[in-house]
């Protein structure tokens, strides 16, 4: 898909493609014949710009036909370079890093206040924590007791324009979120064991949002991408995206 639109982020959504598979196969509650069953859990990707795993899994779980991911980011397309809610399943479009988890807040609000039981939950970039509107939304769910909010964090440690702790320096980012009164639990996020026992339990403690820091490694699966700054933009042509699809088990 990011070759055949010489599109970028490739690396971003490799780190999250695992936690992406566990969530659709076996955690989330949603339903393809029917995108707005209204129990549905709400699935909200802040980090947009990944999009390309979040469309693969829909399409697998039949939410539209697989065949349209071939006109990803093409003219005229519904599958926008940043995730898009013109696709069935997707409940907010994003792009803008810093949106997700304060909009995440409102719908976990909106469920407790109307006695809902479906979950919110809302996959974020490490990157995007520099954004003082997510700790705004840190501090206001722990005071509404959402803990019907779900946090995940790809924290590969690398974003736009170096690594993590060059740009800003987020560690120690468990204990950040315990000062702000937020459950914690950190896993191996290509372990599909470790986060499908994590997911599987939420909420963590009664009264308190749940934050699942899922330790990932950007481009993950490609050896030349891993932990690979270059490949936050870069799209693989050639030699290089056969290289890529048989590492991943595809075809060349």
């Amino acid at each position: 898909m990011v070759a055949r639109a010489n599109a970028s982020h490739i690396g971003g959504a490799l780190s999250m493609a695992d936690i992406i598979a566990v969530l659709y196969a076996e955690v989330l509650h949603v339903r393809a014949e029917e995108p707005v069953w209204p129990v549905r859990d709400r699935f909200l990707l802040s980090k947009g710009h990944s999009c390309t795993a979040l469309y693969a899994a829909l399409a697998l779980c039949r939410f539209f036909p697989i065949d349209e991911l071939e006109t990803y980011a093409q003219d005229g397309s519904r599958l926008m370079a940043h995730i898009s809610h013109k696709i069935p399943g997707v409940e907010f479009s994003t792009g803008s890093l810093g949106h997700g988890l304060p909009f995440g807040c409102g719908k976990a609000l909106a469920a407790k206040r109307s006695g809902a039981a479906w979950r919110t939950f809302v996959m974020l970039s490490d990157g995007e924590l520099d954004e003082g509107s997510n700790w705004e939304a840190i501090l206001f769910a722990p005071q509404h007791r959402l803990d019907n909010l779900i946090a995940i964090v790809d924290y590969n440690k690398i974003q736009s324009l170096g690594s993590v702790a060059e740009v800003m320096e987020l560690d120690p980012l468990a204990d950040k979120f315990r000062a702000f009164r937020w459950s914690v639990r950190e896993v191996d996020g290509h372990d599909h064991a470790a986060i499908r026992e994590a997911l599987s339990s939420v909420p963590w403690e009664v009264g308190r949002p749940s934050v699942l820091i899922a330790h990932t490694i950007k481009g993950k699966g490609v050896d030349f991408m891993e932990n690979n700054l270059q490949w936050h933009y870069s799209s693989p042509k050639g030699e290089q995206l056969s290289s890529a699809l048989l590492q991943l088990g595809g075809d060349s």
